[in-house]
């Protein structure tokens, strides 16, 4: 159940770290989630980018401990 988490969790960042970068890319003035962060474009975009890779990692590390488990086929 711990991996499944971890695969969801990963997931979710994926999917908002992207959104985000896009959007960011789109309209440089609408910086959603991180409009409070001080520090500009450069600076949400690098954390968007980070959270997506990291989103990425997770959810490729749990899908593959799920399915060595047994849980996902």
């Amino acid at each position: 159940m711990k991996h499944v988490t971890v695969l969801i969790v990963g997931m979710l960042l994926l999917a908002l770290g992207a959104q985000g970068a896009i959007r960011l890319l789109a309209d440089h003035g609408n910086a959603g989630l991180l409009a409070w962060l001080p520090g500009g474009f450069a600076v949400r975009l690098t954390l968007y980018a980070t959270a997506a890779v990291a989103g990425a990692l997770l959810a490729g590390w749990g899908g593959k401990q799920t399915k060595r488990n047994g849980r996902g086929r």
